[in-house]
């Protein structure tokens, strides 16, 4: 826990002067760390734990009152038309938070003609771009942005040192009372009233702002471009939500909770693959006591022979527009062993009894008088005990079936996509070993695709030869628990291209010598540093920090994985004969984007 985090997270629990706390000029949250998840439900995964009183209404804590309740299909409310549906639509709102995230639409990222995200719709007929955010974020935006809107209940919890903190409608509590130094939000505007008191051509052109509240952020590089450019998570939160109690909420709320907390069954529930739909998500859990990655399923669908299909997005740290991902992208997704199998990491942990895997929200219901976190009638027939490590296991397997193919070609495009996004994110953030990975399992899929048939069986070296390039060698795949660059968000460009400037200087005509690892060496990357000085560049190298928790911080030498690739040498000899024997030197049906630089719609 770096230094700043742990004075952030001490001040909002002694109660100091917010002056003196604040890693900001007015704001003590942004960089706390994240609450710890808790312990595993076990029996009470099938019911919920009890949490606040249901008579605790917030006072001044409150975001906003409960008029709606999520299981409701014919109240007067539930048969109004919506954002996403037409009025007397018979669903209850869980199926209609399934049908917003259905309905969103893909659009190019802010900056790119290729890549793409999707834009968010309002119930006042705004639409905006996606934010910048990173993987948990994402899925922690979407959920109460939507209850706060139709005024549903909702709330997660997290431990603060043994003490459960719930962040819900009636504010951030514990069971006696407000937590730490978090806002009373009944003293920030509610301006949903405007709703009925205006014209939508009214409303929107007399937008209301919270000033105090676009100055400010969640995490480090969240800026939002394509609001303005000193724009960020505030600003974003600002422009889709009147009510600005709840726009401050879900920005404390993104800063505490994190991948481990969505993975947490007091906040989700594990789900059987075939119960599959919008508005679910798939984690990706790499240890017990490390880092995740969290992707949103925005389509699901069945093609021509009848088998589903699934497409996914995900925001990355540091934070990016979350990337659309086809259908050949998602489903290795969701056949990872991250995503929950029965295989081990590093550490010799099972991938099924750490979180990860399909997921859907718990609802909040009141149960004896109490709120509990519990699941919609209708789902406890997909919902799987967290304790049930074997049928948790079977999911990346179930999901190699149950997900239909692609044309052979739509895979290859697909995954060389993957690769060059990879790429594209280590040339911003060449620390980056989540990148790392995606670029090794891309490349992994590459192989048995093009080994098939339909490309004439190539072998490994000639799908190296076309599509493999230096910088993948320099930034080679670590061992994530065992390397503490991953934990390192703060790299920049500047130090991408004094890296690869560094590998450059060390060749030698004639001879070839693999490229130096990016990677930590006695402690820290003393030879890419003493390059960086003595190119006139020392003011470009960034000290390593922990930027996310980091468990390996102390490791002096980072584990390089097992690689998978043609050796650099062999690849290098390859290359250049490739090269001299001109056009004929490639593989036949290599596809229309052969060139290593090819990756149709990079964007990071």
């Amino acid at each position: 826990m770096s230094h700043e985090r742990v004075v952030a997270v001490l001040c909002l629990l002694t109660g100091f002067l917010l002056q003196g706390c604040s890693s900001g000029p007015t704001d003590p949250f942004e960089g706390a760390t994240p609450l710890d998840p808790g312990p595993p439900l076990g029996k009470a995964d099938s019911v919920g734990v009890r949490g606040l009183s249901a008579s605790v209404t917030g006072g001044s804590t409150l975001v906003w009152e409960v008029k709606n309740h999520w299981e409701e299909t014919d109240t007067p409310a539930a048969r109004r038309e919506g954002v996403a549906w037409p009025a007397n639509s018979g669903l209850n709102w869980d199926q209609k938070f399934a049908r917003w995230i259905k309905s969103l639409k893909k659009i190019n990222k802010h900056g790119s003609t290729s890549a793409k995200t999707y834009e968010v719709s309002t119930p006042w007929g705004k639409t905006i771009p996606a934010n910048k955010v990173d993987c948990a974020d994402q899925w922690i935006l979407l959920r109460p942005t939507f209850a706060a809107w139709y005024q549903l209940p909702f709330y997660m919890v997290g431990w603060d040192r043994g003490t459960r903190v719930y962040f819900g409608h009636f504010g951030i509590r514990t069971a006696s009372g407000r937590w730490g130094n978090t806002p009373s939000f009944a003293s920030f505007k509610d301006y949903t009233h405007l709703a009925s008191t205006m014209s939508q051509e009214e409303l929107l052109a007399n937008w209301p702002r919270d000033n105090g509240l676009r100055k400010l952020g969640t995490i480090d590089k969240d800026d939002q471009p394509f609001i303005s450019p000193d724009a960020r998570t505030g600003a974003y939160l600002d422009e889709i939500h009147l009510n600005k109690r709840a726009a401050r909420f879900i920005r404390i709320l993104m800063i505490y909770m994190g991948t481990p907390n969505l993975a947490s069954g007091h906040n989700t529930f594990n789900l059987v693959p075939e119960a599959l739909r919008e508005g679910d998500a798939l984690l990706y859990r790499r240890a017990s006591n490390g880092s995740g990655h969290t992707m949103v399923v925005l389509q699901v669908g069945e093609n021509s022979e009848g088998k589903t299909t699934a497409q996914v997005a995900s925001g990355n740290v540091p934070p990016r527009q979350p990337s659309w991902e086809s259908e050949a992208a998602s489903k290795n997704r969701f056949t990872s062993q991250e995503g929950g199998g029965l295989s081990e990491n590093s550490k010799g942990e099972v991938y099924a009894k750490i979180g990860g895997g399909l997921k859907r929200w718990r609802v909040a219901k009141v149960k004896s008088g109490y709120w509990v976190n519990t699941f919609m009638q209708g789902d406890e027939a997909s919902w799987i005990d967290d304790s049930d490590w074997q049928r948790i296991g079977q999911r990346p397997e179930t999901f190699k079936t149950l997900l239909g193919e692609v044309p052979p070609e739509e895979k290859r495009d697909a995954f060389l996509k993957m690769i060059e996004d990879a790429r594209d994110h280590l040339r911003k953030y060449p620390a980056s070993c989540a990148a790392r990975e995606r670029r090794e399992d891309a490349f992994f899929e590459l192989y048995d695709v093009l080994g098939s048939y339909h490309f004439g069986y190539m072998d490994k070296k000639e799908v190296d030869v076309l599509y493999r390039k230096k910088e993948d060698y320099v930034f080679a795949k670590l061992v994530y628990e065992q390397s503490k660059t991953c934990c390192w968000n703060s790299s920049t460009s500047q130090m991408f291209e004094i890296i690869m400037d560094y590998a450059e200087s060390l060749e030698q005509e004639g001879v070839c010598t693999a490229p130096p690892i990016f990677k930590a060496v006695g402690g820290g990357y003393g030879a890419f540093k003493a390059f960086a000085v003595a190119q006139g560049k020392g003011s470009q190298w960034i000290k390593w920090s922990a930027d996310e928790t980091c468990p390996q911080a102390g490791v002096q030498n980072d584990t390089e994985a097992e690689q998978i690739w043609t050796g650099y040498c062999e690849w290098l000899s390859a290359k250049n004969a490739a090269a001299d024997a001109g056009p004929d030197g490639l593989a036949p049906d290599a596809g229309p984007d052969a060139s290593p630089d090819a990756g149709p719609d990079a964007g990071p």
